[in-house]
């Protein structure tokens, strides 16, 4: 019998198991197996994963570990690491891994050894932050370079922000970081208005040099600073360019000691471990930048090592994929108890979403699978008075991911312990629930009538059994937070695996882009090359917007 024969009895295994569990609730899994709690719970490079809220058995578990092995898992998650070319649609090998391994390893892609040219731009990088820092590198008039401000956009934008957002108790006392990601010149706008531009260092990263946005955003740039009184030459000393195009570079002015490249195994959205992580260590410092890296070797180890059984990323994988495919849960929350963990629900929408949002397998068919959930999430416990409701008593079924620091980097009077007894509180309330007759007794407690207790109970019910996972440290540090952007890389890249799926290109984000360029001419200044045919409706909108821009 082979894999693929193996694999669909296994998922028929799941399915009746799916079935089997039907009206059995999460609490009354935890009834039966008093070790429940200890079992469905593991720690690995400084987290603590318990996903024992999920509304799955031993056997099921079971079954999707075996699923895992039917998809030939352990040996993909050694490709990953080897360097094998696992993103065939680009023809490329896929190693963020190698960006952060400081271990002396080797890792060879086309002949070269990718930790060691990793290891070597990494200390360019580094050795440039260290001259900012020092005062040994200065603005054009001899002033400190005491502001970044980065341009760039997806990968180039989001892994940096989420990160220097994460790390601010770490911050370099000083120093300022900012970041224009947004075409609307307005984000840029309101940035420029708070620069001087003898102090700032702009940093623009385009693995193409060709991106339409960061390069408008670029070129806006530079003619502001050319405005207040730099030139051509000034600017290399507040130009600095995180490319793979050294000719476009050239061209805009940038030289070739201030760029900093990286590789084409290295996916935009897996890329802040690079010289894209240049803005990280110039607001935090190369020391604690490093400290990331190991933070995510760190879980690279464990992921790479571990048994499935034992393997946080593939087990919060696993669950995901029984929540997905077996539940049919079509949504997923990203819910972070730490105010500087802001940005990572928007980081992992597209971590997530640009990865495993695919509909063909590797085998170009169209896939019979449920694939990525739409992801999204807030900050604890803002997000419990905006969408907590849904979650609580909607119609659809949404699970969670609490993500929580056990201390505060900012202690203040009893605040931690709320914010700690909320991240508790709502998982257990989104499992236990509250039944109609709990809610009555309640309702008469409170001496209300009969009457009154029988209009208000039913608004007043939850179903429960809402599944969700929680990961906890003790602190936010930058080897933390490298392993959970880590952990969940990882969780992205093994769902990928089952679903059979390439997680590492991104096709379609390219129709939109061409799109927008057909129709630009014609916005800007009426112009058509005759080919393009607009449908109804765009034109009808492309005609009501040029009548009133003048």
């Amino acid at each position: 019998m082979t894999a693929e024969d193996n694999g669909r009895l296994v998922w028929d295994a799941l399915r009746e198991e799916q079935e089997r569990l039907g009206d059995v609730s999460i609490l009354a899994l935890f009834a039966d197996d008093s070790e429940r709690a200890e079992d469905f719970s593991l720690d690995a490079a400084g987290l603590h994963l318990d996903y024992s809220k999920n509304h799955v058995s031993k056997d099921a578990l079971q079954l999707l570990l075996q699923l895992g092995k039917c998809c030939d898992l352990p040996a993909r998650i050694e490709g990953l690491f080897a360097g094998e070319r696992i993103n065939t649609t680009e023809d490329r090998a896929v190693l963020h891994t190698a960006l952060r391994d400081r271990s002396g390893q080797s890792v060879w892609v086309d002949g070269v050894d990718a930790c060691l040219a990793a290891s070597a731009e990494r200390d360019r990088m580094l050795s440039f932050v260290d001259e900012v820092h020092s005062g040994r590198r200065l603005g054009a008039t001899g002033k400190p370079l005491t502001t970044v401000v980065n341009i760039g956009i997806g990968g180039s934008d989001l892994g940096p922000v989420m990160v220097v957002e994460a790390l601010r108790p770490y911050w370099i006392k000083g120093r300022r970081a900012f970041f224009v990601s947004n075409v609307d010149g307005q984000h840029l706008a309101d940035t420029l208005m708070q620069l001087d531009p003898e102090t700032t260092l702009f940093i623009v990263a385009s693995k193409t040099f060709t991106t339409q946005e960061t390069m408008t955003n670029a070129r806006s740039a530079m003619n502001w600073f050319l405005n207040h009184g730099g030139d051509q030459e000034s600017a290399k000393s507040h130009f600095v360019a995180l490319s793979t195009n050294e000719t476009a570079v050239s061209a805009f002015g940038i030289s070739a000691e201030n760029t900093f490249g990286f590789w084409d195994w290295v996916g935009g959205r897996y890329s802040l471990w690079s010289s894209i992580g240049l803005p990280i260590a110039l607001q935090v410092g190369s020391d604690h930048f490093v400290e990331l890296l190991d933070g995510a070797f760190a879980m690279d180890e464990h992921f790479r090592y571990a048994d499935l059984a034992e393997n946080m990323p593939a087990l919060l994988a696993l669950i995901g994929v029984w929540n997905r495919n077996l539940e049919g849960i079509g949504v997923h929350a990203v819910l972070p108890y730490d105010q500087h963990l802001h940005r990572l629900p928007a980081y992992l929408q597209q971590a997530d979403m640009e990865s495993n949002g695919k509909s063909v397998c590797l085998d170009g068919q169209w896939t019979a699978l449920k694939t990525g959930p739409v992801i999204f999430g807030e900050a604890g416990t803002n997000g419990q008075h905006a969408f907590y409701q849904l979650l609580h008593q909607g119609t659809e079924l949404v699970s969670c991911d609490f993500i929580g620091a056990v201390n505060s980097q900012s202690e203040m009077a009893d605040h931690h312990p709320k914010l700690l007894a909320n991240l508790l509180a709502q998982p257990r309330a989104l499992m236990c629930g509250k039944s109609l007759d709990e809610v009555r007794e309640e309702l008469f407690s409170e001496g209300l009538s009969a009457d009154a207790v029988e209009t208000l109970a039913p608004h007043k019910v939850f179903e429960g059994n809402r599944p969700s996972n929680t990961i906890l440290m003790d602190r936010l540090t930058p080897e933390n937070l490298g392993a959970l952007i880590a952990l969940y890389e990882h969780k992205i890249f093994v769902q990928g695996v089952i679903w059979g799926i390439n997680s590492f290109d991104q096709w379609g984000v390219e129709l939109g882009k061409q799109l927008a360029s057909d129709i630009l001419p014609r916005l800007v200044d009426g112009a058509s090359d005759g080919a393009t045919v607009l449908d109804p409706s765009t034109e009808q909108l492309l005609q009501w917007i040029r009548n009133r821009r003048g």
